[in-house]
């Protein structure tokens, strides 16, 4: 669409068209610089008086060539009007788009209309910007010439397609507005895509993300790559080897076999052969008006207004051909000059051909075998894999590293997760209560060996966890293996579980141990980037259940349901109200916030509650 937007823009104001008028030539116009460009006759040119002589031309009769030259062909800047005196010659305007256009006449009287109503001078004159084509006004002025309501209707689409916001490119389903964009991964994510796909940690946290409007502005804008010599990777092409005709960097010619030959500057080499580069540029300028003419073409094809498009057709049929024919009358035909020495030199070849000296070359060695899942060694643990493998006992040809591929889980497409030597593998973060297939294959410098067999694991049903000391607040104490913390600050600290849940159903306890001084606990799920120095739920990284019959002794229950995207709170095994927050998408960890020395132990491994499996079985 954006080879199309030169279509749409005005020769005079280099802006889109508003309230765009068809010239008798086809050409179309603002209608406000059709009135800025409008230059008024002799008497003796006007409509009436040819009329009145019997010369029987038309309203918009098209000017003798010879007694208008607005434009001079040598291209000098200015341009006068040859039928009267009285019109002196002023120098010529160019338009943003480069079409030169005449300068506005003398400003009209003050008038109550607006510009497009108010009247035209007699005896006016207006010269197409592109076609250079003059005609004269008859007595509706520029009221005579039809509006194009078929260009107005595409430039409102253009526009519209332009503004369309970006959209997340990891989205399953219906893609969201993306939030940012990663420069270095080259992608657009909205905020749960980023969380999930792009957590603000480990290698990624170096990366730089940018807003959408930003990130689509720094791909067109990514600077070139700098050529690097073939001989010399750590260095950049300087001059030019005239005998071999190719360009080289220093070390070529300090130690290279270039140390004796002719070079010159790149640049100067660069400026004498820019007929090639020119010969491109004229191509490639056709090509991209070209482009643009065949997408506005399109989309004046789906206009629905009979009336407008047949007002516009025959104008745009006659500008197809003529562009068919320009690219037929030698737009294509090289430019060369005699700057260019096409003589072959094959002394080079023949000799370097006399020098080579062939020798038996050793068979390659075949590919390593198959290797073999210890399927004794393979286990699952909550949401973690461990994998073992070796190569066959009868195998000879050895192996340099191996490659283990998982599927998603879902009976997608297997992905790597691992290359290395080791035989033995151990995969984190892997869902709850699903089925994976993994399999594994070897490699050397000849190839890759066939995969071996396909082998199903079964992650936990539930989640086994503790709290996590690493990203726990200073203030939190831990004990009894890190299932109970407490705090003795009066301030609130936060706490999260080791274990993060992104699919699936899960449910947790947490009793209360101790609950002295009128303490504020809260408990439920968090972002990693929870703060951790204020109440849970405080900020907009957390859900949490903060009152309502906890005491001393009493269980607080939390389901995180993600199928759904909801999340429930149960005490004492009876049902907080309805469900509490809904619409939870993303990675999200068991959190608690403590204060003034209360006590909780965690409990994990937990089934579902039966009064909520039963109504989700109703669902």
């Amino acid at each position: 669409m954006e080879e199309m937007e030169e279509e749409l823009k005005c020769p005079v104001c280099g802006s889109f068209y508003r309230e765009p008028i068809i010239l008798p030539c086809s050409h179309n116009i603002c209608q406000a610089c059709a009135r800025n460009i409008l230059v008024q006759t002799p008497e003796s040119e006007s409509p009436q008086s040819r009329r009145a002589s019997g010369s029987g031309v038309s309203d918009y009769d098209y000017l003798d060539l010879d007694k208008m030259s607005l434009y001079s062909e040598a291209d000098s800047g200015y341009g006068s009007y040859g039928g009267f005196a009285s019109a002196p010659t002023t120098p010529c305007q160019k338009s943003p788009n480069g079409v030169r256009v005449f300068p506005p006449a003398m400003p009209p009287p003050a008038t109550h209309l607006s510009p497009a109503l108010a009247p035209v001078p007699r005896n006016s004159c207006i010269t197409c910007p592109q076609c250079h084509r003059s005609l004269i006004l008859d007595d509706r002025g520029l009221r005579g010439f039809p509006k194009n309501r078929v260009l107005e209707g595409v430039i409102d689409r253009y526009q519209q397609s332009k503004a369309a916001a970006l959209k997340c490119q990891l989205c399953e389903k219906a893609p969201k507005e993306a939030t940012v964009m990663c420069e270095q991964c080259d992608v657009f994510y909205c905020d749960p895509c980023r969380l999930r796909c792009h957590p603000p940690r480990g290698p990624l946290a170096k990366h730089r993300l940018v807003p959408p409007a930003q990130g689509r502005v720094s791909r067109r804008l990514s600077p070139r790559k700098v050529s690097t010599c073939t001989d010399h990777e750590l260095e950049n092409h300087s001059m030019y080897c005239v005998q071999c005709k190719m360009p080289v960097c220093y070390q070529c010619l300090e130690e290279g076999k270039h140390s004796s030959h002719e070079v010159k500057a790149l640049g100067a080499m660069w400026k004498l052969h820019k007929v090639v580069r020119d010969q491109i540029s004229h191509c490639t300028v056709k090509l991209r008006q070209t482009t643009g003419l065949m997408e506005y073409c399109l989309e004046v094809i789906k206009e629905n207004d009979p009336s407008g498009f047949l007002q516009i057709s025959d104008a745009l049929i006659r500008r197809v051909h003529l562009t068919e024919d320009q690219w037929g009358k030698g737009t294509l035909t090289p430019r060369m000059t005699t700057d260019f020495d096409l003589s072959l030199d094959n002394s080079p070849l023949l000799q370097s051909i006399h020098q080579l000296d062939f020798v038996q070359m050793k068979t390659s060695s075949p590919v390593p075998a198959t290797p073999i899942l210890q399927l004794e060694e393979c286990c699952t643990h909550n949401n973690s894999a461990t994998l073992s493998w070796k190569q066959p006992p009868l195998s000879t040809v050895p192996a340099e590293g191996y490659i283990l591929e998982l599927d998603d889980g879902n009976g997608g497409q297997f992905r790597e997760v691992y290359v290395g030597k080791e035989t033995m593998c151990t995969v984190d973060g892997l869902h709850f209560n699903s089925t994976y297939n993994a399999r594994i294959k070897a490699f050397n410098k000849t190839g890759v060996s066939q995969y071996s067999k396909t082998l199903v694991l079964q992650t936990s049903e539930v989640a086994w966890f503790a709290f996590d000391p690493g990203s726990a607040h200073s203030d939190i104490i831990f004990s009894n293996d890190n299932l109970t913390v407490t705090c003795s600050s009066y301030d609130d600290r936060v706490v999260l579980g080791k274990t993060g849940f992104s699919k699936g159903v899960h449910y947790w306890e947490l009793t209360v141990d101790r609950y002295d001084n009128h303490p504020d606990p809260a408990f439920g799920v968090a972002r990693a980037n929870v703060m951790k120095d204020v109440m849970l739920g405080k900020d907009d990284k957390a859900w949490a259940i903060t009152e309502g019959g906890i005491t001393k002794g009493a269980t607080i229950g939390v389901l995180l349901d993600l199928n759904r995207k909801n999340l429930t709170f149960f005490i004492n095994d009876d049902q907080q109200g309805p469900i509490a927050f809904e619409n939870v998408e993303g990675l999200f960890f068991p959190a608690v916030s403590l204060n003034r020395n209360v006590q909780v132990t965690l409990h994990t491994g937990l089934p579902v509650p039966d009064c909520y499996s039963s109504r989700a079985s109703i669902a």
